[in-house]
Protein backbone atom coordinates (compact mmCIF):
# COMPACT_ATOMS: atom_id res chain seq x y z
CA UNK A 1 0.00 0.00 0.00
CA UNK A 2 1.19 3.57 -0.68
CA UNK A 3 2.75 5.59 2.13
CA UNK A 4 0.95 8.97 1.96
CA UNK A 5 -2.71 9.92 2.26
CA UNK A 6 -2.82 11.27 -1.30
CA UNK A 7 -1.24 8.11 -2.69
CA UNK A 8 -3.67 5.92 -0.74
CA UNK A 9 -6.68 7.88 -2.03
CA UNK A 10 -5.42 7.74 -5.63
CA UNK A 11 -4.77 4.00 -5.32
CA UNK A 12 -8.30 3.39 -4.02
CA UNK A 13 -9.82 5.67 -6.69
CA UNK A 14 -8.33 3.36 -9.31
CA UNK A 15 -9.80 0.26 -7.62
CA UNK A 16 -13.45 1.39 -7.23
CA UNK A 17 -15.95 -1.43 -7.70
CA UNK A 18 -13.51 -4.19 -6.81
CA UNK A 19 -14.07 -6.78 -4.10
CA UNK A 20 -12.04 -6.21 -0.93
CA UNK A 21 -11.27 -7.94 2.33
CA UNK A 22 -10.83 -5.49 5.20
CA UNK A 23 -9.09 -6.68 8.36
CA UNK A 24 -9.84 -4.33 11.26
CA UNK A 25 -7.84 -4.16 14.49
CA UNK A 26 -10.60 -4.10 17.14
CA UNK A 27 -8.55 -4.54 20.25
CA UNK A 28 -5.58 -6.14 21.81
CA UNK A 29 -4.66 -9.08 19.57
CA UNK A 30 -8.18 -9.13 18.10
CA UNK A 31 -9.13 -8.59 14.48
CA UNK A 32 -12.36 -8.55 12.51
CA UNK A 33 -12.47 -9.49 8.84
CA UNK A 34 -15.09 -7.98 6.54
CA UNK A 35 -15.78 -8.81 2.90
CA UNK A 36 -17.35 -6.37 0.48
CA UNK A 37 -16.87 -4.02 -2.45
CA UNK A 38 -15.07 -0.67 -2.55
CA UNK A 39 -18.03 1.59 -3.32
CA UNK A 40 -17.02 5.25 -3.02
CA UNK A 41 -14.12 7.51 -2.13
CA UNK A 42 -14.38 10.95 -0.60
CA UNK A 43 -11.69 13.49 0.37
CA UNK A 44 -11.17 12.00 3.86
CA UNK A 45 -12.94 8.62 3.87
CA UNK A 46 -13.87 5.68 1.67
CA UNK A 47 -16.94 3.43 1.79
CA UNK A 48 -17.09 -0.36 1.58
CA UNK A 49 -20.45 -1.99 0.82
CA UNK A 50 -20.48 -5.27 2.72
CA UNK A 51 -21.71 -8.61 1.46
CA UNK A 52 -25.23 -9.64 2.45
CA UNK A 53 -24.20 -12.01 5.23
CA UNK A 54 -22.75 -9.15 7.28
CA UNK A 55 -24.81 -7.33 9.93
CA UNK A 56 -24.08 -3.91 8.47
CA UNK A 57 -24.61 -2.84 4.87
CA UNK A 58 -21.93 -0.16 4.54
CA UNK A 59 -18.92 0.90 6.56
CA UNK A 60 -16.59 3.83 6.10
CA UNK A 61 -12.94 4.14 7.00
CA UNK A 62 -10.48 7.00 6.79
CA UNK A 63 -7.30 6.91 4.75
CA UNK A 64 -5.36 7.42 7.99
CA UNK A 65 -6.66 4.01 9.17
CA UNK A 66 -4.64 2.43 6.37
CA UNK A 67 -1.63 4.68 6.95
CA UNK A 68 -1.53 3.88 10.69
CA UNK A 69 -2.27 0.18 10.02
CA UNK A 70 -5.50 0.14 12.04
CA UNK A 71 -6.97 -1.66 9.02
CA UNK A 72 -5.50 -3.73 6.23
CA UNK A 73 -7.11 -3.99 2.81
CA UNK A 74 -6.63 -6.87 0.41
CA UNK A 75 -8.27 -6.94 -2.96
CA UNK A 76 -9.97 -10.29 -3.70
CA UNK A 77 -8.27 -10.74 -7.08
CA UNK A 78 -4.83 -10.38 -5.45
CA UNK A 79 -5.70 -12.94 -2.76
CA UNK A 80 -6.87 -15.52 -5.30
CA UNK A 81 -3.62 -15.38 -7.29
Amino acid sequence: MPTSLTDIKNHLDNRLGEKVIVTVQVGRNKTLERHGMLAETFPAVFVVELEEDENLKRVSYSYTDILTKNIEMDFAEEVNE
